[in-house]
């Protein structure tokens, strides 16, 4: 997800509405922003396993490599290079009116948004296949597990994001 403030679109994937639900929970928005920024990570697989950690499912540090090699490419491609652009126009150069900048900025959003979305298509089709996940036995086990294997296929998360995640998780109603 991003800090974009864009509307979701209509109704899609029961992931996508999880996502954009606790996006919205206080305080999460910027944890993710933190997470993306100080340690690469990618929100949408942050999301993804937490999504997961609702059906009590959990994923192993294999099975968030797999899930990596499915979507980087598209990440890399689209999604990171739209984020670039839209924060870019954030402080516009001089030549531009920053009204016009401001709502060149707004599509970007959008779009920005869309690509997401279609990142998660992909995952929650690779989730309804049944190749990835195991049964835990709590939500809360499983999004400490599988955020543990994130983890360890990255970096060691900043411990002040990572635990406002897990806390606001831990409350959070899934829709349905």
């Amino acid at each position: 997800m991003s800090d974009t403030g864009a509307k979701a679109p209509v109704e899609k994937s029961p992931f996508w509405r999880f996502s954009v639900k606790f996006y919205a929970v206080p305080g999460v928005a910027q944890a993710c922003i933190d997470l993306q920024d100080q340690a690469g990570v990618d929100v949408n697989i942050l999301f993804f396993l937490l999504w997961n950690a609702t059906e009590k499912r959990t994923l192993d540090q294999d099975q968030v490599a797999e899930l990596e090699r499915a979507i980087g490419a598209w990440r890399d491609m689209a999604v990171v290079p739209l984020r670039e652009v839209r924060r870019a126009l954030k402080s516009p150069p001089p030549v531009m009116a920053p009204d016009v900048a401001e709502g060149f900025r707004t599509r970007i959003k959008a779009v920005e948004l869309e690509a997401e979305r279609l990142q998660q298509e992909v995952m929650y089709a690779l989730a309804q296949s049944g190749r990835i996940g195991r049964p835990a036995a709590s939500p809360a086990e499983a999004a400490e597990a599988s955020v543990a294997a994130y983890q360890a296929a990255l970096r060691p998360f900043p411990a002040a994001p990572i635990s406002t995640i897990l806390t606001a998780f831990a409350k959070f109603e899934t829709p349905r």
